[in-house]
């Protein structure tokens, strides 16, 4: 893309459900690279991907987009998850690197549905103090932006429309009973290549990288049209059995519902509680 287009005019309104956790000092890249489990080493400066903290047992506690703002710099996106208690967690692994974890309050992060005019795919689009991220797929075009000053007024509305396309671009949205219950690959996070199975050691490694070489991965993620009020932790059954989980659920203007369920199903109707499924297809083209 090139360089010299113009910045994007749009009006860019609050996402509060996101926070900012920046990792600062020599160590910055390190630390993360042995935490987190996607190849941030191999992250270019002004680069962005999407990665993924999990627990010894491989189980997900954040999806979140890595920003590598330069050497000594990173920092967090992180929907749904609270950047102060996130912060704490990193902290108790710091030891005697060369590193500052903060939750950064002072900035906000926004978002429209409009093409960036800064950034690019993975790259980070940045004037002044506001960075750009293409969050945009192969459908829809959308940007989100961290700035130091206030953005308009909160709009559910505009709120609930991100958190749909997220679903349908198939980025999981956890609330907080659904973390540290699934592995990267039953959140089917290979679709956005948010984790590494050729990286060193980090939490959870060996868990993935069994599954991916064993070729033991037997759930995934899949979306939904409810007709009815559903919520997250909901089994989804088939009319004889339980098949999976509902993980996420936005209302827009429909309600849509993220599971997790067999890879290998039968084609019977699928149910959540008194709501019957109708499946939709993910949108691709999200993944840096």
């Amino acid at each position: 893309m090139p360089d010299n287009l113009p910045a994007t005019s749009s009006p860019f309104l609050p996402l509060s459900d996101h926070a900012l956790v920046a990792l600062d000092g020599p160590d910055a890249i390190a630390f993360a690279q042995a935490q987190f489990a996607n190849d941030v080493s191999g992250l270019a400066d002004l680069h962005w991907q999407w990665n993924t903290w999990l627990t010894p047992k491989g189980r997900v506690i954040a999806v979140f987009a890595l920003l590598r703002l330069a050497a000594d710099r990173i920092l967090l996106v992180l929907p749904d998850t609270a950047a102060a208690e996130l912060a704490t967690e990193l902290q108790r692994y710091v030891f005697r690197r060369k590193l500052k974890i903060t939750a950064r309050a002072d900035l906000q992060v926004g978002g429209a549905f409009v093409k960036s005019g800064r950034a690019g795919n993975a790259r980070i689009g940045m004037s002044g103090d506001t960075i750009e991220l293409d969050y945009g797929d192969e459908a829809v075009a959308r940007t989100l932006v961290i700035v130091q000053s206030p953005l308009l007024a909160l709009d559910a509305g505009f709120e609930r429309r991100w958190f749909a396309s997220d679903l349908q671009a198939g980025l999981p949205r956890l609330p907080a009973q659904q973390r540290e219950q699934w592995t990267p690959q039953q959140l089917s996070l290979d679709r956005l290549q948010a984790f590494s199975v050729k990286k060193g050691c980090y939490p959870g490694q060996e868990i993935v990288a069994r599954t991916h070489f064993l070729g033991k991965a037997k759930r995934g993620i899949a979306l939904f049209e409810a007709d009815a009020s559903v919520e997250a932790g909901m089994d989804v059954g088939d009319g004889e059995r339980t098949v999976g989980s509902i993980i996420s659920v936005v209302q827009d203007q429909t309600t849509l519902a993220l599971a997790v369920l067999p890879l290998d199903r039968s084609a019977a109707p699928l149910h959540a509680g008194a709501a019957v499924l109708r499946g939709i297809p993910l949108r691709d083209g999200l993944v840096r």
